[in-house]
């Protein structure tokens, strides 16, 4: 697939000092289709989907938030914190709606392994396969993902 011009835009909105202070794409200076493709590649290789890792991501934000700001256990399996910052952001790509500022801390206790991620993020997993850049500092690993909340292909 080609870089379209609306990717281009959308390319734009990623970079540092638009939507946040850091952006969305690190230092990857690859076009924004090639990122997508290349994490797409990466869920397809580890016969799963973006939108049951992103199902994951919402089950454990939803079982955390009871627990608002602690950590509580789920499943008895996971340490699950849910964070609330003031605030909502849009998404680069466009669309309804604004996201909370919502961080879930997800530790899996068998493999002695945590990821953070935000509602944003679950929006850019399950809506687009966009995991950020290379270099970003919130840029999540799909195997990571993959690994560390369990997804399964039929989660």
């Amino acid at each position: 697939m080609k870089q379209t011009p609306e990717y281009d835009a959308i390319q734009k909105q990623m970079l540092p000092g638009v939507i946040t202070l850091d952006g969305f794409l690190g230092n990857d200076t690859r076009h924004l289709i090639d990122i997508l493709n290349d994490d797409d590649g990466a869920v397809r290789r580890a016969e799963c989907t973006h939108e049951a890792i992103a199902d994951r991501m919402q089950y454990f934000r939803n079982s955390g938030m009871p627990g608002l700001g602690e950590f509580i256990t789920v499943d008895d399996r996971f340490d699950v914190r849910v964070d609330s910052v003031r605030g909502k952001l849009p998404s680069p790509f466009g669309g309804p709606g604004m996201y909370d500022k919502v961080n879930t801390t997800v530790v899996n206790k068998a493999l002695g392994r945590e990821i953070t991620y935000t509602d944003l993020h679950i929006h850019f997993v399950k809506d687009h396969g966009f995991y950020e850049g290379k270099g970003s500092p919130y840029r999540l690993e799909p195997q990571d993902l993959i690994e560390i909340l369990e997804v399964t292909a039929d989660s």
